[in-house]
């Protein structure tokens, strides 16, 4: 299971969207997503209820503890909301250890209220985690005495038996309303395959559940069955994480392929760069580099997999030889390519393409001092190995290559103790 983060914006519109299909439970939520693109009189035409209700705003960017950092603003009409909206799109704020600018933010109805509540539902690998709190909002971390948990096994419904507990403390009059839309809530967490839904708090308007603030995790590896019910959804980045055109490049030729395309740049400056087949390969050689003591040297982070043609290699291995050679300073560069044993991905096939992107940027790797480092199992190894060796000959660039019988951290080792000896 992948968790991706969705924008608050997205949790409430599918949470209300599918709230009254399966629970006939119909949220009065009003919000709106504001961005640098928005026009605000076409957005008023479209929702016409932001120029009678007052308003709300604040940023939807995967961060919480928006009140508490002052980024919150209430009871405000359409004029005020857009001068807060002016003020601070694209300003820098730190969350977390984080800078980034604002990029995005909510509008919604303000909605005076008194009680807050607290409900969160978390997919585990055998359960799920049902926590509800009649204690919700910014103080629920100094109320925690009060939260009341439930498991249930992965796949169950949620019987009237396993969520009263839940709430059997409340009040009489609002007891029955809040373990319905409890239950409802679970049954659209389940149906649309949440992995995470937190609303800190939700309150009660006119009787009826109104959620104020909330999060959202889909698994994304279910989107091929729920592109319909999401909708287009969007998953952006992590907050402080700004694409580069390196990443964006990458980015577009993985959204292309049915193989996997990753590439992050950690330290440009950095002297060992990877360029590994698998995501538990990519894995081990860059902790196996932090774990010698060298993870200031990692340049970046590298995975391709799922049987990528040459094509896709060679513009693949451009960016990440491209990068590797940037900057040359006169010290010794490693260059890892490879990966474990292939299961199905022929081995020989997109060494191909790599083999082309290294004959292409021969001179930068000589100005850079690159050495190249080989490792590699799996469908039709032999020939691509036998490729690569032919091309060390023939490239006036260091090329070692290694077969299954070399390990991968030995690999690493390798590479390192190269670049660290003597000029």
């Amino acid at each position: 299971m992948a968790r991706e983060k969705i924008r608050e914006y997205d949790s409430k519109r599918i949470l209300k969207e599918h709230l009254k299909r399966l629970a006939a439970i119909d949220l009065q939520i009003c919000s709106a997503k504001v961005n640098e693109s928005t026009d605000f009189t076409e957005l008023t035409n479209k929702e016409p209820w932001l120029s009678s209700n007052k308003l709300v705003v604040k940023p939807d960017m995967l961060f919480g503890k928006h009140g508490k950092s002052g980024l919150v603003a209430l009871n405000l009409d359409l004029a005020a909301v857009s001068e807060f909206v002016k003020a601070r799109l694209g300003v820098d704020v730190e969350m977390g250890g984080c800078k980034a600018p604002i990029t995005t933010f909510i509008v919604e109805s303000f909605v005076p209220h008194d009680q807050e509540y607290y409900l969160s539902i978390v997919s585990e690998r055998l359960s799920s985690t049902i926590t509800f709190s009649e204690c919700g909002g910014i103080e629920i971390e100094e109320n925690w005495d009060k939260v009341k948990t439930i498991f249930l096994p992965s796949e169950k419904p949620m019987s009237l038996e396993a969520r009263a507990p839940l709430t059997a403390t409340l009040p009489l009059e609002v007891r029955g309303k809040i373990a319905d839309f409890i239950l409802g809530v679970f049954v659209v967490f389940q149906d649309l395959d949440f992995s995470f839904l937190e609303m800190s708090p939700f309150t009660l308007v006119n009787g009826e559940p109104y959620p104020l603030d909330m999060r959202g995790e889909l698994d994304d590896t279910d989107a091929f069955k729920n592109f319909k019910k999401w909708r287009n959804i969007e998953f952006p980045l992590p907050f402080g994480r700004v694409l580069s055109p390196t990443d964006r490049f990458i980015h577009s030729l993985d959204e292309k392929t049915s193989a996997s395309l990753k590439f992050t740049v950690l330290n440009p400056k950095g002297r060992i760069w990877t360029m590994v087949a698998g995501g538990g390969a990519s894995v081990i050689y860059a902790d196996t580099v932090g774990d010698l003591g060298y993870a200031s040297e990692l340049g970046n982070y590298a995975e391709y997999s799922g049987a990528p043609n040459e094509e896709e290699v060679l513009q693949y291995a451009r960016v990440v030889i491209d990068c590797a050679t940037a900057d040359p300073d006169g010290c010794k560069r490693a260059l890892l390519i490879g990966g474990g044993i292939a299961n199905f991905t022929d081995v020989a096939a997109t060494f191909n393409g790599i083999i082309r992107a290294l004959k292409e940027k021969e001179s930068k790797l000589k100005a850079s001092r690159m050495h190249v480092f080989v490792r590699r199992g799996g469908p039709n190894y032999q020939t691509g190995l036998t490729k690569m060796r032919a091309l060390g000959e023939e490239l006036e660039v260091p090329l070692e290559v290694h077969g299954p019988e070399a390990t991968m951290t030995g690999i690493c080792k390798e590479a390192i103790d190269c670049i660290m000896s003597a000029a």
